[in-house]
C-alpha cells in the first residue's frame, strides 16, 4: 500500500532509538523527508545515517532538549527553513520514572510535567502555524497504555499523559477546519531499551530477562511482546492522507492487553 507520504516533511522526537527511531524509519521508508531530534548527538547522528540508508527521503538530525523552550523553537525554525514546511509532527519523549505516589516531590512532578505534557504543548503550538498554509497536517502523540488501563507505579506518566490525551481531543476539534488531525498512539509492552532496563536485575537468583519477558507475555492475548516497527506502522498510517478521517482518537498497540470493552 502506498501511504502517499512522498514529499511530506515529518518531525520526529526522541528518534535516536526506540519507538521514535522506528517511527522515523517507517516514515522515511514511505518517502517522507524526516527531521529527527534527541538530546545526545552521537546516537542521533548514527540514527540519521541508518534511516538515510533505508529510507527514500532526506534525513536531518537536530539536537534538541524537549524540556527547553529555546531549544524547541530553534529546532522548529531550522526544520522549517531547510525544508520549507512541516507536515507531520510525532511528539515523543522518554517517560517519567515509576514509583509510588508518596515517593515523588514537587520537583519530580515538575520535571515529569515539562518532559511529558509541556513538551507536547510547545511542539504542537509552534508547528501548527507551519501546517496551516499547506491545507493539512498530522500531529501524532506517543503516549502510554496507562491512559487506557491501570499500570502500577505509573502515577506520573498516567496523570500527565492523560493531559496529553485531553489536549489532543481539544486540538482535534479546533484544528479540524484546517484539515489538521490530532491523534494519540498508546503503546503497550514494546521491546525497547526502556522495557529492557525495567526488567534488568542483578539480584541473586533473579529471573533472567528472557524469563521475565515470557512471564510478562502471559498476560497478553497475542502471547508476546510487541516490536517497535509494529507501532511505527500505525504512526505512518496516521501520518498519511489515507487516515484523513481519523482524529481525536487514542489507539492502543498492545497485543490485546487492555480488557475493557470501551
Amino acid at each position: 500500500m502506498d501511504l502517499q507520504l512522498t514529499g511530506k516533511t515529518a518531525l520526529v522526537l526522541a528518534a535516536s532509538k526506540g519507538l521514535g527511531k522506528a517511527c522515523a524509519l517507517a516514515l522515511a521508508a514511505e518517502g517522507a523527508d524526516v527531521i529527527i531530534g534527541a538530546r545526545e548527538q552521537t546516537n542521533l547522528d548514527a540514527a540519521a545515517k541508518h534511516i538515510a540508508a533505508l529510507g527514500k527521503g532526506r534525513v536531518r538530525a537536530i539536537r534538541v532538549d524537549v524540556t527547553d523552550a529555546a531549544s524547541v523553537a530553534a529546532m522548529i525554525d531550522t526544520a522549517a527553513a531547510e525544508f520549507g514546511k512541516i507536515d507531520i509532527l510525532v511528539n515523543n519523549a522518554g517517560g517519567p520514572p515509576f514509583g509510588k505516589f508518596e515517593s515523588f516531590d514537587d520537583a519530580a512532578w515538575q520535571s515529569a510535567f515539562e518532559l511529558t505534557l509541556l513538551s507536547t504543548v510547545r511542539f504542537s503550538r509552534l508547528v501548527v502555524p507551519h501546517m496551516r498554509p499547506t491545507g493539512s497536517g498530522r500531529i501524532i502523540n506517543i503516549t502510554s497504555l496507562s491512559t487506557k488501563t491501570y499500570l502500577p507505579g505509573s502515577v506520573l506518566s498516567t496523570s500527565l499523559r492523560l493531559g496529553v490525551v485531553g489536549m489532543a481531543k481539544m486540538l482535534a476539534n479546533e484544528l479540524g477546519p484546517d484539515n489538521i488531525t490530532v491523534n494519540n498512539v498508546a503503546p503497550g509492552s514494546i521491546l525497547t531499551d526502556r522495557l529492557r532496563h525495567s526488567m534488568t536485575s542483578t539480584a541473586p537468583g533473579a529471573p533472567s530477562f528472557e524469563e521475565q519477558l515470557a512471564e510478562h507475555a502471559k498476560g497478553i492475548p497475542l502471547g508476546r511482546i510487541g516490536k517497535p516497527e509494529e507501532l511505527a506502522a500505525l504512526v505512518a498510517f496516521l501520518a498519511s492522507p489515507l487516515a484523513g478521517y481519523i482524529t481525536g482518537a487514542t489507539i492502543p498497540v498492545d497485543g490485546g492487553a487492555i480488557k475493557a470493552t470501551v
